[in-house]
């Protein structure tokens, strides 16, 4: 994982070089809808309330769970046996991207949703609460963390998610074989470039034209940015969004020619 100095350098030439958050000098018409009616969407949709109440009970939470880690492991701790409030506090997505995810999801109504990294279901809920009527299918590869986000779920009423347990390697090829198509997908696990990279392959055929795919932490180490840059080549990526974290793919046939955006968020 790149140090805070490293990364904070890196936002700096980010910010500097990424069109402002209004949209102004964007040409194509779904990245300047997407930045002026869900990227700086202010609404306060009464979800948000909900995953917020479920997130503060889990960071007062001292219950100790133990942790398999098939990933990159975690930045902060180095052994498996972590209390719930540790990992809401340093493994959950905080609210701006969750909310940003929920907005997405909203506006373009997709019906099969597929998510890299349940957690302990804090953006699952979102997803889920975007589009009640989508069927949500989530992959945790701790079981310990999947049995609290199963509860978490039950919590709130959420009908829509299926949970699988175990590790993506094992777990992808069966789940998405099993789906008619994956509208959007949300990939915050594992943070390694090979993983990253064939994850995105074996999803890649059942994308649909419509079909939007974001990545989480796309700046988290050397490995991932090298998997990002790797997936923007990609010949079937026709626009990137760059927001710093999360990297945003699509496959739209619209676009005649590749486009890559980096814009401020």
């Amino acid at each position: 994982m790149y140090s805070s100095f490293t990364i904070a350098r890196k936002y700096l030439h980010y910010y500097f070089t990424s069109l402002n958050s209004k949209g102004h000098g964007t040409h194509s018409p779904f990245v300047f809808d997407f930045i002026t009616k869900v990227l700086n969407d202010k609404t306060v949709y009464p979800e948000y309330s909900a995953v917020e109440s479920l997130r503060k009970r889990l960071l007062r939470d001292k219950t100790v769970i133990n942790i398999e880690d098939f990933g990159a492991g975690s930045s902060v701790s180095k052994t498996n046996s972590r209390t719930i409030a540790s990992v809401a506090k340093h493994a959950a997505k905080l609210p701006k991207p969750g909310q940003l995810l929920f907005r997405m999801v909203k506006k373009y109504q997709p019906k099969n949703i597929l998510e890299l990294g349940t957690s302990l279901g804090i953006t699952t809920s979102y997803l889920s609460l975007a589009k009640p009527d989508a069927t949500v299918t989530t992959i945790e590869g701790a079981n310990a963390i999947a049995g609290v986000a199963t509860k978490n779920f039950e919590d709130l009423g959420l009908k829509n998610i299926h949970l699988t347990e175990g590790n993506f390697d094992n777990s992808l090829p069966s789940v998405v074989s099993n789906l008619s198509s994956v509208d959007f997908v949300f990939i915050d696990g594992n943070h390694r470039q090979e993983p990253t990279e064939r994850y995105f392959s074996e999803i890649l055929p059942f994308l649909q034209n419509d079909s939007i795919v974001v990545f989480d932490d796309i700046r988290w180490s050397r490995e991932m940015e090298a998997a990002w840059a790797h997936i923007k080549d990609h010949e079937k990526v026709r626009c990137t969004i760059d927001l710093f974290f999360l990297g945003i793919v699509l496959i739209k046939d619209e676009f005649r020619e590749k486009q890559n955006f980096s814009v401020r968020f």
